[in-house]
């Protein structure tokens, strides 16, 4: 009976998450610190992400409206700067250059064959670049994704040893001792996994958004590609 009054001594104790923190080890609490900055960083991230691709993906819907309304290429090529904004249109912009170039005459099959192979490859080489672009940021999304179960596991481990460590102090097993530590260490796991889940999530969400618009360009490219064929032989055959 004796040994029940300073477990309940526990519950006048505050175990609020400011009162976890400020009470906790100072590793735990830079631990806790690095876990907050981290989800943070995270969302920043995500928000960034959030609204490159979604403007990326209208702007390209407004760009294909007028590639795809039936209008000659050569409008299109004329309605292009040298630096758009947009990425569908600098890719289309990539194998413009080949295009004015048939603007110039009438070519043979060859020179045909090789306006278009170079426009192909000039195209596939802006893809790429765009599709870095975009993908820029989605590595900080998987460091702080792996990384943060660990670090938080970390500020766990120094949190039992504190509870261990007041045990051995005091001599005393009971929950006055342990809880305190037992709390910080659960603390920082939770912080660990709130750091990581949503930037998981986040990384798995615009790897997938960035991919399927990868994707986009790449059709878009093969079918400005098969346009400038097909305008080569009607300018061969007329």
């Amino acid at each position: 009976m004796p040994e029940a009054l300073p477990d309940a001594l526990v519950t006048t104790e505050d175990f609020s998450l400011v009162a976890l923190f400020l009470r906790a080890d100072v590793i735990v609490q830079a631990v806790m610190v690095i876990l907050a900055l981290a989800s943070i960083w995270s969302l920043a991230v995500a928000i960034d992400k959030f609204f490159a691709i979604s403007g990326a993906k209208a702007r390209a819907n407004r760009f294909e409206q007028a590639f795809w309304a039936g209008q000659p290429m050569d409008d299109v090529n004329d309605r292009v700067t040298d630096k758009p904004a947009e990425a569908m249109a600098r890719v289309f912009s990539a194998g413009a250059r080949e295009w004015r170039e048939s603007r110039r005459g009438a070519p043979g099959d060859e020179a045909n064959r090789a306006i278009v192979e170079r426009a192909t490859q000039m195209m596939d080489v802006a893809v790429n670049r765009e599709t870095q672009r975009m993908e820029a940021g989605l590595s900080t999304l998987a460091i702080i994704a792996s990384s943060t179960p660990f670090i938080g596991l970390f500020g766990t481990v120094i949190g039992i040893m504190n509870s261990f460590r007041n045990i051995a102090a005091q001599g005393e097993t009971n929950l006055t001792v342990v809880a305190p530590g037992i709390a910080e260490a659960l603390f920082a796991t939770a912080l660990g996994l709130f750091a990581a889940i949503p930037a998981l999530i986040f990384y798995n969400k615009f790897s997938a958004d960035v991919s399927a618009f990868s994707e986009r360009m790449s059709n878009f490219a093969q079918e400005v590609s098969s346009r400038l064929s097909k305008r080569l032989n009607e300018r061969r055959d007329a």
